[in-house]
């Protein structure tokens, strides 16, 4: 059974503010720190190969299966806290920031295309000691995810790809701006982080402007490192590659989709159905980017039935 979250929670934590007249940062931090605990789920961080990686896990560990989700481009570990909030009951779920991102070392030089992404959560799997586990990505955390299953099927039970990247056959709304010179995924001055989740998301979450805020600047002062992630995978000329290791998959996979999506076109969903050996592909209407963001508690529910069919 899911936790039970204490009822309007942002907003509590919003009344919290007026009266104690805390700062953005503590309205922040308290925001985040009740979503993270009503979820089941504490932060921790562990090094690996000189980096500190952040990450989040079950406060209390269960005997149930391990569950590995890996967050989308210029994302973080705290996108999984709705659907962790469904799963923690019976799974031991950890949520990983990828370098790069989130509260995780963020070196320019470190080497971010998708194949040496896998290779960092590799790293940084093996030093949290988790030999196997489903795993989950969004995004571009779909698409190391994928990888990751071609390259260690040993270490998959099974992977769920929500919006995945990596296969762009159907062109998005977001090839034509970037085109265009104008990237709606990398926040740049004030107002960015609303149109992007404007853009991203079908079914967006309340979140407080205190709390939203400091999210904002937190994005703007990651726009340099986004801007070496993002070209570090767009002229990494993987996508044919990409398509073939999709065929080495061993592993049953599901493909969530929401139609709604303007950042990866719903119609690349077959393309990857097809590449993959055990794979199906489920729609959702009326979600966008992120369903495990917009719809966590039917996403939950197609993974728990998903297990079921996969046995």
């Amino acid at each position: 059974m899911p936790h039970h979250r204490p009822l309007n929670l942002l907003l509590i934590a919003l009344m919290t503010l007026v009266v104690s007249a805390c700062s953005r940062q503590s309205m922040y931090e308290t925001a985040i720190h009740l979503e993270r605990s009503s979820s089941g789920l504490e932060a921790d961080t562990i090094q690996v190969e000189g980096l500190e990686i952040a990450y989040l896990r079950n406060s209390e560990m269960t005997d149930g299966d391990t569950i590995v989700m890996v967050h989308g481009f210029g994302a973080n570990k705290d996108n999984w806290t709705r659907l962790a909030n469904e799963l923690t009951a019976d799974f031991n779920v950890y949520a990983i920031d990828l370098p790069g991102h989130g509260d995780s070392s963020k070196p320019l030089d470190l080497g971010y295309t998708l194949e040496e992404q896998t290779t960092h959560l590799s790293a940084i799997l093996q030093a949290l000691s988790i030999k196997e586990s489903h795993m989950m990505g969004n995004s571009m955390g779909g698409a190391i995810t994928a990888l990751y299953s071609a390259r260690y099927p040993d270490r998959i039970k099974t992977a769920v790809l929500f919006n995945p990247a990596g296969i762009f056959d159907y062109d998005s709304e977001l090839v034509g701006l970037v085109l265009e010179g104008d990237n709606p995924l990398i926040p740049s001055e004030p107002g960015d982080l609303e149109r992007l989740m404007d853009f991203a998301l079908a079914e967006k979450p309340f979140v407080p402007w205190p709390v939203l805020g400091v999210m904002e600047e937190k994005a703007i002062a990651n726009r340099e490192v986004n801007e070496v992630i993002f070209a570090a995978i767009r002229d990494s000329g993987y996508e044919t590659a990409f398509r073939s290791r999709l065929a080495l998959i061993r592993d049953p996979v599901l493909v969530v989709w929401g139609k709604e999506d303007r950042v990866i076109n719903y119609r690349n969903g077959e393309l990857f159905v097809a590449a993959i050996p055990d794979a199906r592909l489920h729609l959702l209407d009326d979600i966008g980017h992120a369903p495990m963001i917009e719809a966590p508690e039917r996403s939950a529910e197609l993974f728990r039935s998903f297990l079921e069919s996969a046995h």
